[in-house]
């Protein structure tokens, strides 16, 4: 049965739902399980999500008017070079930017000539390989904490140990590095992200009253 010329059902829906469920699996794995719990990056969350879904669906409806992978791997580069004016996604986000991409083509225009098998294969490599390196091999972990900073002159660069110092001391961490975000000279205070390795806290450890991005 056709409506407007279009069919209303055929066999290729049993497919659209098979690969979208081991896509939107896959990457549920990746971003919530192994990325979320060390980034704590919560507005990251939303961008891996949809862009996986939308290429997922852009790519597996256009392979059904007989585009070719080149076309997969085409808007993979579009939108591997997006750039956020609001901010700059860092290397290791911009990685997992790409990775979930990757899965989104991969597992939309597999083809007849790729089995089953081969697939799951490959999706399970990519965790593997992505837990390994987060989990396993890199085993210092640096955690980020976003907090909102009054003491507006020692974002300075020539202030950079006293800043340490005031943070280590209110927050009770040993910091790593120090990232300043969005600067309101209205309020005298910066936005910024604080940076520090669990493994060297020791008995140091973050007090309840700490501002937390998950809050």
């Amino acid at each position: 049965m056709k409506l407007f010329g279009m069919h209303l059902f055929n066999d290729d829906l049993w497919e659209l739902i098979f690969k979208f469920g081991l896509d939107a699996i896959v990457v549920f794995i990746l971003i919530r399980l192994i990325y979320y719990p060390i980034h704590r990056k919560k507005e990251n969350l939303f961008t891996y999500f949809v862009f996986n879904f939308l290429i997922f669906f852009l790519c597996i409806l256009m392979n059904n008017v007989k585009l070719s992978m080149g076309f997969g791997f085409g808007l993979f580069a579009i939108f591997s070079i997006i750039r956020y004016r609001t901010e700059q996604l860092e290397i290791k986000d911009m990685t997992y930017l790409f990775a979930v991409i990757t899965l989104a083509v991969i597992n939309s225009l597999a083809g007849k000539k790729i089995s089953l098998a081969e697939l799951v294969f490959t999706n399970v490599m990519i965790l593997v390989l992505v837990y390994l390196l987060e989990q396993v091999w890199l085993t210092r972990h640096e955690a980020m904490r976003q907090l909102i900073y009054e003491k507006i002159d020692l974002i300075k660069p020539e202030n950079k140990q006293q800043l340490y110092a005031d943070l280590q001391e209110r927050l009770g961490i040993r910091v790593s590095r120090v990232e300043v975000g969005r600067i309101d000279l209205l309020r005298d205070t910066a936005q910024l992200r604080v940076f520090y390795f669990e493994d060297e806290q020791g008995h140091l450890g973050f007090r309840e009253s700490v501002p937390d991005d998950n809050d």
